[in-house]
């Protein structure tokens, strides 16, 4: 066998491996694994004062991108979930989602009026209680012109926008979403443009919210990774509140997520 061939099999063989998907034990190890399998809930971790990531998969891109967020905004909350999305296939799926489920499912994370009357679980009024009254794309910053939600024929490399949310709780506010893909994920992060009040009182100032959702094809399933990082108000119990409050309201984001799966798979 002469030299180019062996460099040619060589390349074979690593563009193969790029197509392929990590199983889910190489994206967060054997025990995380076995948990989400069994586990219909998110698995969750919530720290303060000065948080890392504990459930962050070892994904290079994603594991770049968060931990460089973390560092820029230094949160003194952090919340991260793992959970898992079985895709709905009799099939065994060993290369993982094609370019045009890829290509869908980013259209769903960017159907932003879609999040209108999702609901969570309120643990000051245990009850249900809607997340986002509206919610709709806007045409930059000051929020002036309203937009339909945005449509992509082929899969971006990066995509921005911004929206107007009205949250029943922090009432109006303006967000950036900001997405990212790779062969093997999509991610985006949203970050808070304005400041948050809780009745009167400022909760969390302008750019000190970031809410990360990361999804991974895992070969027959969809690995889900969030993460809402948030520098709050050192008011007394108004951290506490806001990182009770936030873990029901990433939830919602996953069921969300899940519901527009449905749509593709």
């Amino acid at each position: 066998m002469n030299k180019k061939t062996i460099i040619f099999l060589l390349f074979l063989v690593f563009s193969v491996q790029q197509l392929m998907s990590d199983s889910l034990e190489d994206l967060v190890g054997p025990a995380f694994a076995a948990a989400l399998k069994l586990k219909k809930e998110p698995i969750t971790e919530m720290q303060r004062s000065k948080p890392a990531p504990v459930l962050l998969p070892r994904h290079n891109q994603i594991r770049n991108f968060l931990n460089d967020e973390l560092k820029k905004m230094g949160p003194n909350i952090l919340i991260e979930t793992l959970s898992l999305y079985k895709i709905p296939s009799s099939e065994e799926r060993i290369n993982g989602w094609s370019p045009e489920e890829q290509n869908k499912l980013f259209n769903q994370l960017t159907s932003i009026s879609t999040l209108a009357g999702i609901k969570y679980y309120s643990e000051s009024r245990k009850e249900m209680r809607v997340f986002y009254e509206t919610s709709r794309v806007v045409d930059g910053p000051s929020g002036k012109n309203f937009l339909p939600d945005p449509k992509f024929q082929r899969t971006p490399a990066s995509a921005s926008l911004y929206t107007k949310q009205k949250d029943l709780t922090f009432g109006e506010n303006i967000y950036s979403f900001n997405y990212y893909t790779t062969n093997d994920s999509i991610y985006f992060i949203q970050e808070n443009l304005t400041t948050f009040y809780y009745t009167i009182i400022p909760a969390i100032g302008k750019n000190n919210l970031k809410t990360f959702v990361a999804v991974i094809d895992a070969g027959d399933s969809l690995l889900i990774y969030t993460a809402a990082m948030a520098k709050a108000s050192s008011l007394p119990g108004m951290g506490d509140r806001i990182a009770s409050s936030f873990t029901n309201r990433i939830t919602a984001i996953i069921n969300w997520f899940t519901e527009r799966a449905d749509k593709v798979f």
